[in-house]
């Protein structure tokens, strides 16, 4: 996982480099980046609590990420966003959970496939910003 966190702590040193001489175009992007980060953080920690009922060694994994994302928040985030950046990973927690739910315990199958399908993506949409 050294390899994850090399690359994670690279990338936030980019986006904090970049932030620092931001214009305020440039600020919407960087509020965007911590809004898709913190967002990210939240989803995986989902992912994560749900693999300890079904996949306990892939949550390890899937730790190993969120800390790689948390990073990358700390990295872009003003201190005094910190509530609003909590608040934005609540909701995505709170949303792949219930997604993951969803696919999981779902009677209806086509329902539960579309859940799964759709929790998969979110997924790999935050595993890819660390993958790439």
């Amino acid at each position: 996982m050294s390899g994850m966190k090399t690359i994670a702590h690279r990338l936030a040193l980019v986006v904090a480099l970049s932030s620092a001489s931001a214009t305020s175009a440039q600020s919407i992007d960087i509020d965007e980046q911590l809004r898709t980060f913190a967002t990210c953080a939240g989803r995986l920690s989902a992912v994560m609590e749900h693999q300890w009922m079904f996949d306990g060694p892939a949550s390890e994994h899937t730790e190993d990420l969120r800390d790689a994302v948390l990073e990358l928040v700390e990295a872009v985030m003003p201190a005094e966003r910190r509530g609003e950046v909590l608040q934005w990973r609540i909701s995505a927690k709170v949303a792949q959970a219930a997604l993951l739910r969803r696919a999981s315990f779902n009677t209806d199958t086509r329902d539960a496939a579309w859940a799964r399908t759709q929790a998969g993506r979110f997924e790999q949409e935050c595993t890819g910003l660390l993958l790439s």
